[in-house]
């Protein structure tokens, strides 16, 4: 576990608003990266900067059992121009404690992952958490996910 600072960054991609409650999530969010592979939606984002893929925890309700929202999407050097069905957002940035989920993805790697942060004593922010798929996360069977999760 490491902190670091997070300059601030825009997305444009896919939103979900989701719980962790009863499996929802899961459901959810598996649904939204199927959406997102299936219509090719990184190659329809304009201004992207990266083809890196972010999954964004944001707009929380309260803390990690509460709604929030889970946008998934790339980052952008503008939110001038958004397609229809997809939103744009800016995230401030900060302090984030770094995790990174080791292994293969389709059993649950980034998942048990959270349930660590879920279960630790970080003072935690509750504005933008995320996961960041880059080169390391492209063979799913052997993959290393960033996550970054906002602390105060």
């Amino acid at each position: 576990m490491q902190t670091v600072k997070i300059a601030a960054f825009k997305i444009i991609g896919l939103s979900v608003r989701t719980s962790n409650a009863n499996g929802q999530s899961a459901q959810d969010i598996g649904a939204l990266w199927g959406k997102f592979m299936s219509e090719g939606i990184s190659s329809k984002i304009p201004n992207k900067i990266e083809d890196t893929v972010f999954s964004i925890y944001t707009n929380y309700e309260g803390d990690h059992t509460m709604p929030y929202d889970t946008v998934l999407g790339c980052k952008v050097d503008s939110l001038d121009e958004i397609p229809e069905g997809m939103i744009g957002q800016s995230f401030e940035g900060g302090e984030h404690v770094k995790f990174v989920a080791k292994g293969n993805l389709a059993q649950g790697a980034v998942y048990q992952t959270w349930g660590t942060i879920w279960g630790s004593e970080l003072d935690r922010k509750y504005t933008a958490d995320f996961e960041v798929y880059g080169e390391k996360a492209q063979n799913p069977a052997d993959a290393e996910v960033d996550i970054f999760v906002a602390v105060n």
